[in-house]
């Protein structure tokens, strides 16, 4: 897909074109909005072609119903990726077509292979810096995801180790005696794939995800990992070790030592592999948003920086409260949100939003975000 810029001042500029960017668009649509671009770096979701061949979604995908349910992977009313892709888990690279045929069918404006440099408020607008042009926007909502920004530190040594968002494939990896550090769902999907190719692991991590009795799988394992977990190689080939912080990763003759905080050390020939998740996109804008505790952005009710009124953030790195949207059927419920801000911000009525309420997405800011809220 291709668009050409011009000097007219863009309603909004979305920036990337995975999950988060090309679902908001379509609300963005829904609402009225025409005169937006959405700014990819490479293509879309181009994130999900990076994941290793054998990763797959965790959520299932399963046809939207009679009774409203929407697809747990779907980003947009009346597309599913379970009825496009006929698959219950999708491969990233199945996920990523998937993005593809809903940008197409929607006339979503992506421009691909353009590098956001910068955002910068000026006065009332917006200016978006790129490889190849310079942007004028009245709004900028930032959806540039997290997978390309594994996290490397944590300990002394993790730059030793390797990331598992840098693997294509854990079949192509040489060596049969691994150590895997971070034992949620990204750990225990590298061991699952290495143990099914008859591949010694060790998997340590500071809790113990695997045992966790939340119902929350932004907490606990979901029930796939937790499945897959009581496959006999698994079993056999897996060695588990909760409540073991790693302390530190050196390199020594022949290999790798791994030391726990409880001075116990484990020697690997192979590179430890790093599953401890990712920095997220939204740093390279922290400058825009208020900081919570946590480090996460500080959003108004609408998702939008308390410090710089026209910027809204859409995806894994949302929170309010105490609520983490870091899945796409969480951070989906946020889209109406944000285009109803902008369309009512631009005098549109946004009418067809109101759809959205029968399929479970949010309208009305945060009024079904209480502590009692089972939807979140």
């Amino acid at each position: 897909m291709s668009l050409e810029l011009n000097e007219t001042c863009f309603d909004v500029v979305v920036i990337g074109a995975g999950a988060a960017g090309i679902g908001v668009s379509v609300a963005l649509k829904h609402a009225g909005i025409e005169n937006f671009v959405v700014l990819e770096r490479e293509s879309v979701g181009a994130s999900f072609l990076r994941w290793p061949d054998e990763t797959r979604f965790i959520t299932p995908s399963f046809p939207s119903n009679s009774i409203g349910m929407l697809d747990l992977n779907s980003i947009a009313i009346g597309v599913s990726p379970a009825f496009s892709l006929e698959v219950e888990h999708p491969t990233g690279a199945e996920y990523a077509s998937h993005l593809c045929g809903v940008a197409q069918f929607f006339e979503i404006p992506v421009r691909e292979n353009t590098d956001v440099l910068r955002v910068t408020e000026v006065g009332e607008e917006f200016r978006v810096d790129a490889t190849d042009a310079t942007l004028r926007a009245k709004h900028v909502i930032w959806a540039a995801g997290e997978f390309q920004y594994p996290r490397m530190s944590g300990f002394p040594g993790s730059e030793l180790c390797r990331h598992t968002a840098t693997i294509a494939s854990y079949q192509e990896l040489e060596g049969d005696d691994f150590v895997v550090i971070g034992g949620y769902e990204s750990g225990v999907d590298a061991a699952y794939h290495l143990s099914y190719y008859d591949k010694r692991v060790r998997l340590f991590d500071q809790a113990c995800p695997w045992k966790d009795e939340s119902s929350d799988p932004s907490v606990a394992l979901s029930t796939y990992t937790l499945e897959r977990m009581r496959e006999a190689w698994f079993d056999q080939e897996v060695e588990l070790f909760a409540h073991t912080p790693i302390a530190s990763v050196l390199k020594v003759e022949g290999g790798y030592e791994v030391e726990a905080l409880d001075g116990r050390t484990f020697k690997t020939s192979t590179q430890p592999l790093l599953a401890n998740g990712f920095m997220g996109s939204h740093k390279l804008v922290a400058d825009l948003f208020e900081q919570r505790e946590d480090g996460f952005p500080l959003l108004s009710t609408d998702d939008g920086s308390t410090k710089v009124p026209g910027l809204f953030l859409c995806g894994p790195a949302v929170r309010h409260q105490n609520h983490v949207f870091c899945f796409i059927y969480k951070y989906r419920q946020r889209f109406a949100v944000v285009a109803k801000a902008i369309a009512t911000s631009v005098g549109l009525p946004a009418e067809e939003l109101e759809n959205y309420r029968r399929w479970g997405m949010y309208l009305d800011d945060l009024s079904c975000c209480g502590e009692e809220c089972a939807t979140c």
